[in-house]
């Protein structure tokens, strides 16, 4: 995990350099408007542009040359001496009568050509000063040769100490390669995101201080804003930085990385109110969140909606009323980036409190669980999404296997391939090792292995071993229920404490079949063993440097020298 601190460079902008050559034109009739554009009036403070008869410092010896004297200029003469015809003076001037003076704007005004162009306006040969390789190119007052350092700071007001660096820490730096340690976006990107192992969590979004992680129209992280390199987007992605069965441990001891855990009780449990028809199994997350809201120990809870353009695409939804919670009950098989939504700028419209007075619920997958866990063990700051990442006080986790692409799932393997109206459909569930999808009026139109839509799933999810939420306080799924139920595990005190809160109004009884859930978990654990290219190794650092993962996955070190 990168430590390096970023320097904020702060460069004074050098004085501008005298446009050398120019001359100044006589003094125009009054009421003209032909005065060089720029160029103040006589008598007031600021640059002025020499006479033409002066030797400026500023100037070259073969600038000056060229320039006649004020006197000898057209026009100035009472009488035309011999030297002068056609309304050309060429005293001092070159033989073809052409009175050549400096480059630049004044050239025209000034009655000439440059320097650098024929008579028919075409540019002659340029001496260009060839840049410097592997360096920056040395700025004005470094020097060509023997790169001095500009220590010395110019134009500053008495009085007043300046704090940031001269450009001498410029030069300084251009000899500093980017250490190995010090990661980027791009290393996300190339090992994780790019390489379609990115399973839209969230958790980047979440953790970068600079906000500079967005959501891209394709539902997976993208760089908005410039990135910092300060490397907590990688440290903290599951598939990335974060050996996630570490903060397992840290989170639930020893006993979390055996079998399914070791949870506090497990049960089976369904909802008995009549909006349960259109839940999940028995509706048990819906049942404890509007619990929790109604006792006041939530303000909110983070959950998965329904978009309106796209039917059976999730997004991230606050839900702040019970209302709201039964209109959104049932499970949606793709992932919302969870947590790149607790900006409350996003939802500033459903809270009367200030944003640290509110408590949240977080509904989401294993994966997702796991990531605001580990944020929420550090005391760094998140940026924007800060006051979320703190408000999370209840986790509920989905048991889960395996999440899908939204286009894979819907538009390939059931519109494409099998001929779905997606339109019509009104229920889908993975039960027993089996995808189900109802219409609308609750007939079953599809069930088939789920082996059959694994071209469809998410690839990060093969690395993942945690079916059952280990650092979750509730843990809720269909795995060792019958239909009609859901299977609860409660992992923590504050799961306990939402059970509690919830079960007085639930059908519920000891976990009918806790092998299933076991077998499973083993099941899962072994797909991610074969999957994953790093040792799993829960007494291991939490945080995995990218040079460590490069090596075990065979992706491109320091990809940003390596033009990514």
């Amino acid at each position: 995990m990168a430590t390096d601190e970023d320097i904020e460079l702060v460069e004074d902008a050098p004085a501008p350099a005298a446009n050398a050559g120019v001359g100044e034109q006589t003094e125009p009739e009054r009421g003209r408007s032909d005065a060089f554009p720029g160029v103040p009036e006589s008598g007031r403070d600021g640059a002025s542009v020499p006479p033409i008869n002066q030797q400026s410092e500023d100037r070259t010896p073969a600038q000056t040359e060229t320039i006649p004297p004020q006197g000898d200029r057209p026009g100035d003469h009472a009488e035309a001496d011999e030297c002068c015809s056609d309304g050309h003076c060429t005293c001092g001037g070159d033989d073809d009568g052409t009175r050549a003076v400096a480059d630049g704007a004044g050239a025209e005004a000034a009655g000439g050509a440059p320097t650098n162009v024929t008579e028919d306006g075409e540019l002659t040969d340029l001496d260009f000063t060839e840049p410097e390789t592997e360096q920056s190119q040395p700025l004005a007052g470094e020097g060509r040769g023997e790169q001095e350092r500009p220590d010395k700071r110019v134009g500053v007001p008495e009085g007043v100490d300046l704090d940031t660096p001269g450009y001498s820490i410029r030069s300084e730096m251009n000899d500093i390669e980017t250490p190995d340690e010090k990661t980027w976006f791009m290393e996300l990107d190339e090992a994780v995101i790019d390489d379609g192992r990115c399973i839209q969590c969230g958790t980047c979004v979440a953790a970068c201080p600079s906000d500079s992680i967005g959501i891209g129209d394709d539902g997976l992280p993208e760089l908005v804003e410039m990135c910092t390199g300060c490397s907590l987007c990688w440290d903290f992605c599951p598939r990335g930085g974060m050996r996630y069965e570490r903060q397992w441990k840290i989170t639930g001891g020893e006993d979390n990385v055996k079998g399914a855990g070791d949870p506090i009780t497990e049960f089976s449990a369904r909802v008995e109110d009549d909006w349960r028809e259109d839940s999940q199994d028995g509706g048990v997350v819906t049942g404890v969140l509007g619990h929790l809201l109604e006792s006041g120990e939530i303000d909110g809870a983070l959950i998965a909606t329904e978009s309106e353009e796209d039917p059976w695409k999730a997004e991230g939804f606050m839900a702040t009323s019970v209302e709201e919670l039964i209109e959104n009950t049932g499970t949606i098989y793709n992932q919302t980036m969870a947590l790149g939504h607790l900006d409350f700028k996003q939802w500033e419209d459903k809270f009367e409190k200030d944003w640290e007075d509110i408590s949240l619920a977080l509904v989401g997958t294993p994966c997702e669980i796991e990531g605001i866990s580990a944020l929420q063990d550090f005391e760094w700051e998140y940026g924007s999404q800060e006051a979320g990442v703190r408000a999370i006080d209840y986790k509920i986790s989905l048991m889960c296997t395996k999440n899908f692409n939204y286009e894979r799932l819907i538009g390939e393997k059931l519109q494409d391939e099998r001929g779905i109206d997606i339109d019509n459909v009104g229920k889908m569930d993975v039960l027993h090792g089996k995808l189900m999808v109802d219409d609308l009026d609750g007939e079953r139109i599809l069930e088939e292995d789920i082996e059959e839509f694994h071209d469809a799933a998410l690839k990060g999810c093969d690395e993942c071993a945690d079916f059952t939420g280990f650092c979750a306080d509730l843990t809720v799924g269909s795995v060792g229920s019958s239909d009609e139920y859901s299977s609860v595990i409660v992992r923590s005190e504050q799961g306990l404490k939402a059970w509690n809160l919830t079960k007085e109004d639930l059908d519920y009884h000891d976990l009918e079949d806790k092998s299933a859930v076991g077998k499973l978990q083993g099941w899962d654990k072994k797909k991610a063993f074969e999957a994953l290219e790093r040792p799993f190794d829960p007494d291991a650092p939490r945080f995995i440097d990218y040079t460590d993962h490069a090596e075990n996955y065979g992706t491109v070190k320091n990809p940003h020298d390596a033009d990514h």
